[in-house]
Order: C-alpha cells, then sequence, then structure tokens
C-alpha cells in the first residue's frame, strides 16, 4: 500500500507530498486508524536517559517540526517520537523550493532553515496530543538570533517545552541556519552546555522532574572535534547525544539530479559517516552516556549496524520516506536478531 501511496506522492513536489503526508498522518492519528496501516513491531523495551521505550526505533526530528501528527506517527509503531525543531518566535525558513529529492541514491537534501510556527504554538499542540509514550522535543535559535546570543534562544524554548517533554534535544548541528555549527565547538559549546545545565537544575526543582537533555551533533567533524566534544558533553552532565545530523558532503550524489544544491544530505549517503561518528563517540563515552544513532537507516541491518557500533537507540527519517511503516517492523525485528552485548 505505501509503494503505491510512494508512487503518487513522489509526482507531487517535495514540499507539497511532505506537508501532505503530514496532514494524512495527523488525520490518521485522530481518526485512530494509523494502526491498521501497518503491522506492530514486536515489543523489545529499553531503557536509556531512565526512560523506558517500548522499542529502540524513532522517528528522528525534522518531519514533524509543529508536532502536528504525534498520535498518527505514535500509532505507526514508533518506539519515541521526536519533534521540531523548534525555535521561540515562528519564522517562515529559507525561501522555496528547499526540498530535493534523489531517489537513485535513497537520498534527500534540505535547507528548511527551521521553518516552524514556534514553540508556543508547538506546546499547544503537545498539550492536546493524546500520546502518553516517549515524546523528544528538538529546540534551535531563530535564524535572525546573532550567534553570540543564542543561549537566550535556547533558554527560553527549554523553559517553555521543559513540562511536556519525556527529554529535550539541543540541535546545534543543522547546516541551515547561518553559524549554528559554530556553537559545537571550544567555548560556544562550553558556554551553552553550562547555561543548560544550570537552568535545567532550576526547571527541576520547578517541576519536581528531571528532563533529560541530548545533543545532536553533525557528520561532518573530525575525530579529533569528535572527541571534544564526546568530553564536553560528559563534562557538562548531559544525558545522551545524537548522531548526526545531515552532512554538508556530497559523497554518494555526485552527478545526480539536484546533487548540487545547497543544503544538508541525508539518507542513504551518509549512512557510513553517521555510523564512523558513533563509533568513535562510542570508544571515547565508554557507555557513560548513551547515543541516539540517525542517519541513512534505509533498511532494518542499517538499523542494527548503528547498534553494533555502539548505539543505544535509532531514528529514522529518510528511510521512512522511502520505504514507509514498513522500515520500524524491520528494523526492531533487525535489532531483536542481534547477539547480546
Amino acid at each position: 500500500m505505501y509503494n503505491l501511496a510512494r508512487q503518487l506522492l513522489f509526482k507531487l513536489s517535495p514540499e507539497t507530498s511532505h506537508d501532505l503526508s503530514l496532514d494524512l498522518i495527523g488525520a490518521g492519528g485522530r481518526l485512530g486508524l494509523n494502526g491498521m496501516l501497518t503491522k506492530a513491531p514486536a515489543k523489545l523495551p529499553v531503557t536509556v536517559m531512565g526512560l523506558n521505550f517500548p522499542n529502540p526505533v524513532g522517528l528522528a526530528a525534522g518531519l514533524d517540526k509543529n508536532g502536528a501528527a504525534i498520535d498518527g506517527f505514535a500509532q505507526l509503531g514508533f518506539g519515541f517520537v521526536e519533534i521540531g525543531t523548534v525555535t521561540p518566535r515562528p519564522q517562515p525558513g529559507n525561501p522555496k523550493p528547499r526540498i530535493f529529492r534523489l531517489p537513485e541514491a535513497q537520498a534527500i537534501i534540505n535547507r528548511m532553515g527551521f521553518n516552524n510556527l514556534g514553540v508556543d504554538n508547538l506546546v499547544a499542540r503537545v498539550q492536546a496530543a493524546k500520546y502518553t509514550g516517549i515524546l523528544g522535543i528538538n529546540i534551535g535559535k531563530n535564524f535572525d538570533t546573532p550567534v553570540e546570543r543564542a543561549v537566550d534562544d535556547y533558554l527560553i524554548c527549554l523553559d517553555k517545552v521543559y513540562a511536556h517533554a519525556s527529554y529535550i534535544t539541543v540541535n546545534v548541528s543543522s547546516p541551515n541556519t547561518p553559524g549554528l555549527r559554530s556553537l559545537q565547538f571550544g567555548e560556544s559549546l562550553k558556554q551553552l552546555l553550562g547555561a543548560l545545565a544550570e537552568r535545567r537544575e532550576v526547571l527541576a526543582q520547578q517541576h519536581g522532574k528531571r528532563i533529560p537533555l541530548a545533543i545532536k551533533i553533525a557528520p561532518d567533524m573530525s575525530d579529533e572535534e569528535t572527541v571534544l566534544v564526546a568530553a564536553a558533553l560528559l563534562e557538562s552532565g548531559m544525558d545522551a547525544v545524537i548522531a548526526t545530523n545531515t552532512t554538508l558532503g556530497r559523497e554518494g550524489v555526485e552527478g545526480l539530479e539536484h546533487g548540487n544544491e545547497a543544503g544538508g544530505l541525508s539518507g542513504a549517503p551518509v549512512r557510513e559517516k553517521s555510523t564512523h561518528i558513533v563509533k568513535v563517540l562510542a570508544g571515547e563515552l565508554t557507555g557513560k552516556m548513551p547515543i541516539i544513532a540517525a542517519g541513512g537507516i534505509t533498511e532494518g541491518a542499517h538499523a542494527a549496524e548503528k547498534m553494533a557500533a555502539g548505539a543505544s537507540l535509532v531514528q529514522i527519517y529518510s528511510g521512512f520516506i522511502y520505504k514507509g511503516p514498513a522500515l520500524i517492523r524491520e528494523a526492531v525485528d533487525a535489532i531483536a536478531a542481534m547477539p547480546a552485548r
């Protein structure tokens, strides 16, 4: 059924088909119909960040930026759902067209630019949802906020989503917001992490619960840079790292239509690069902090590969667009079949 739907959707522009798919998944969720579209994955419970996940396969941020279809995605069998990236104020994002399919490579290039309706709208959507499972909320900065004041934006979002999230992801790795990736390094990273950790302690007292914080990093760092980031995350008391966001590289899409478009590349071509980052992180973190792996999972075996590299959870996005809900079950089955670690 999904293959037929994909053929029809792929006749539309990528952003139109994305918006239509989100509307349909959201409507199916409100009507309780999405569970009938696919066989539910097997139960494969895992505890990460002190949270109990029914299975380790989640939806990556970016597909549902505004939390418009939380119930719909949950009904498809995801073990957890991450929404966002959300910013303090609404913003339109970059000019269209800004999403490009590269089907020959099972890839997507996007330069959306954190288009979203703002954090207040997202919180209202979360409050309206019926979903009671693990919900991650991904936060970022507005495009016109100077990088030197980025901490202010992250703290605004942290304050507003804290009571509504199972965990909160800090996005410092999107390639589509000018200057954002500079926050991954050196003193900028330490200042951001320190401010987040300090505010989290205040919020934990206010709300009577300590919400885990995860940091999402880029796949384009050297091993040395990745090691430094891992050390900074441990030192600041973060709870998880998400590896990785999209890549600025174009390996695997050379010569393809749209292959040279500006933006972040996701899907199959980023798989090996992202998995390498997971391995480097695992070697440095030595089990002291969980890794959530994202990037290039288009088959169940790829999810198992990420887990074998050192991940505790995985997330899918582009693979879901190309393969549909069946990929969730396939990934869970592949992980379940792995030898015990």
